[in-house]
């Protein structure tokens, strides 16, 4: 499936330059690839979960939201270093 996604300008070299020494015309496999990684990095995070997260939308008060919503980042922050 096509997308666009915004890349910067030396990211992009960088992945341009991957590509031409992998021989690939273009950088859509490295970055298929990248994603994998990152997805299976990630994978404990079950489909049962998720949609449990997703069912509780609307549920919390404004300021209840903004409250998770910096923990769930601050989690994330963890998770990424």
């Amino acid at each position: 499936m096509r997308t666009t996604i915004e890349i910067p300008d030396d990211k992009r070299a960088k992945l341009l330059a991957i590509a031409a020494r992998r021989g690939f015309r273009g950088y859509s496999q490295i970055v298929n690839e990248a994603l994998d990684l990152y997805l299976a990095k990630y994978a404990h995070a079950r489909d049962t979960d998720i949609k449990e997260i997703l069912s509780l939308a609307g549920t919390l008060e404004d300021t209840e939201a903004r409250e998770v919503e910096n923990k769930i980042r601050k989690v994330w922050e963890r998770w990424e270093s």
